[in-house]
């Protein structure tokens, strides 16, 4: 079993959801409190043990790659007034430990992922979605999967159970023997009409992944939308590779929304020592203000 090494993050997105602030800024790029959306996503997989990071881009993300590296006149600035570099530890990766390549066109998630194949290799390799934002600092999804991987082989996914009316919004597993959080995988669909799911684990935005599906995605067909999707090709590979699904224990924000972001910024805000006291009492009043109102 080869070890995980490498992550693939799909950023070539026009974050249409997000607008119109995603007009000219990357939703990726969209703080959470005070780091980016794309800062969690990496945090994540370094936390476990990724040692490349494969960003598949797209036109106007530079600000993400300018993001990742040395600004030098920041840098000098703070130094001369004496504040510490700290607050920028994670944004400043050695050299090499980022790739960058181009998705040309919009043909969807598979499409995405099969654009890095090249940098992939012969490797397992990791998928975060990073409008995803999955909040466990103690025990990231990413160094879930990890765990499990290590233990099965072949694929792994981050699955959570959502509601029956919700189905359709995700790719569904069709699951098979389930121990603890483990789930073997005997199939996908791809955001089934209502009332035809297989069950309510849906994949939410973490994969651990073999190399084959990069071959599967090169065929190009087109599933849902019309676009390459990754869970057709996962779907062919079940039955002939160990395939699981892992439960997520964490918090799950869907940042590609309003509604999620929003959520998101107001809990990781409530978490933290130097804010939380603060915004807590403000939401307090604003929530005692909207009670008073009805």
């Amino acid at each position: 079993m080869q070890p995980l090494r490498k992550a693939v993050f799909p950023v070539a997105g026009l974050g249409t959801r997000n607008l119109p602030a995603t007009k000219s800024v990357p939703k990726e790029m969209l703080p959470v409190v005070d780091r980016p959306l794309i800062q969690y996503a990496v945090d994540e997989a370094l936390a476990a043990g990724i040692e490349q990071l494969i960003f598949v881009t797209g036109r106007g993300k530079g600000s993400m790659e300018d993001y990742f590296d040395i600004s030098y006149e920041l840098e000098a600035t703070m130094r001369e007034r004496g504040k510490s570099l700290e607050v920028l530890n994670g944004t400043r990766l050695a050299p090499g430990d980022i790739a960058y390549v181009r998705q040309q066109e919009p043909l969807g998630l598979g499409h995405a992922v099969w654009c890095a194949r090249h940098l992939v290799g012969d490797e397992p390799f990791a998928v975060l979605l990073v409008d995803e934002l999955l909040w466990n600092p103690a025990n990231p999804s990413i160094s879930q999967l990890a765990e499990t991987y290590r233990e099965k082989g072949g694929n792994v996914i981050s699955v959570l159970e959502v509601p029956e009316d919700h189905t359709h919004r995700y790719g569904i597993i069709d699951p098979g023997a389930r121990h603890g959080d483990v789930t073997e995988v005997r199939g996908f669909v791809e955001k089934p009409a209502a009332g035809t799911a297989p069950s309510r684990l849906a994949a939410i935005g973490r994969y651990v992944l073999q190399p084959d599906v990069m071959e599967l995605l090169g065929q190009g067909e087109r599933g849902a939308g019309g676009e390459i999707q990754l869970t057709d090709a996962l779907a062919k590979l079940v039955g002939q590779q160990p395939f699981h699904a892992r439960t997520y224990r964490g918090a799950r924000y869907d940042c590609g929304d309003k509604t999620g972001f929003v959520q998101a910024n107001l809990a990781l805000a409530l978490e933290r020592e130097d804010i939380g006291s603060d915004v807590r009492g403000f939401a307090m009043e604003l929530l005692a203000k909207s009670a008073g109102r009805v």
